[in-house]
């Protein structure tokens, strides 16, 4: 609650006759009232504003708090070390992610292999993820943190499944590394919530999680048809549908 301190108030005489009587009865015909408003017995004081936000004030330690040195970052605030090497252990895995499914892609556009479909499936999920390391690169370095590529291990180049096929193997194999990826993606978030860090846990939330939670249920859904058309003449008609974009309603 804002108290106001009563208002000294002084009665001048403004009668013609030139005489002071300050202080004295006089009407109040004759009378200029003159408030003041008093703090704290003080008669030099400010007016009391209410005003409980000084930005000069505040912003003298967050000047302090701008780095001098050229290698550090200006735009770095509220941005712990082990929130940057989150960051940079995700783009890792999406990377990883990419150049699996680049090697899918590979294996079933060969001419002995030939279906299109599953190679189109399989080269735009490489992109996707590809973009997802890019769109981590990018708030990495929003947020004033350095990007730190890591080596990338050498996928598989053979995808055919003595039991399975290649083409069920591939997919189970695909479904796997979704689930990997938002393991590790619920990771990253519990890191920042762990560092307070609501900018990069809604950033996680907004722009990775609910699209992962999608790409698991469809690449369930491919899964559990491939395992019903078995190796022989239903993967040709799934691979259609795949190249036709129709496959799993």
């Amino acid at each position: 609650m804002l108290l106001r301190a009563p208002p000294s108030v002084f009665f001048r005489n403004t009668s013609t006759s030139g005489e002071n009587t300050t202080g004295s009865l006089v009407s109040p015909s004759s009378v200029t009232v003159v408030c003041a408003a008093a703090k704290g017995g003080s008669s030099n004081s400010k007016p009391i504003t209410g005003v409980v936000f000084e930005p000069f004030e505040e912003v003298k330690k967050e000047l302090n708090l701008v780095p001098t040195v050229p290698q550090q970052s200006l735009a770095r605030q509220k941005f712990t070390d082990e929130s940057e090497a989150a960051i940079n252990e995700q783009i890792n895995v999406e990377y990883n992610v990419s150049y699996v499914y680049h090697a899918m892609y590979a294996y079933f556009d060969r001419d002995n292999v030939a279906l299109k479909g599953l190679a189109k499936f399989f080269k735009e999920s490489s992109e996707e993820e590809r973009d997802h390391a890019e769109k981590l690169m990018e708030y990495q370095n929003k947020r004033g943190g350095k990007v730190k590529l890591q080596s990338i291990l050498m996928p598989l180049s053979e995808f055919d499944h003595a039991e399975k096929g290649d083409a069920l193997y591939a997919m189970e194999l695909a479904l796997s590394l979704e689930k990997l990826t938002n393991e590790k993606l619920l990771h990253l978030h519990v890191v920042a919530n762990k560092n307070n860090d609501v900018q990069l846990a809604d950033f996680v939330e907004s722009e990775f999680l609910g699209e992962q939670v999608e790409a698991i249920k469809k690449i369930s859904e491919y899964v559990a048809q491939l395992r019903r058309v078995g190796k022989g003449h239903g993967v040709w008609h799934f691979d259609q549908a795949l190249l036709n974009d129709g496959a799993a309603v």
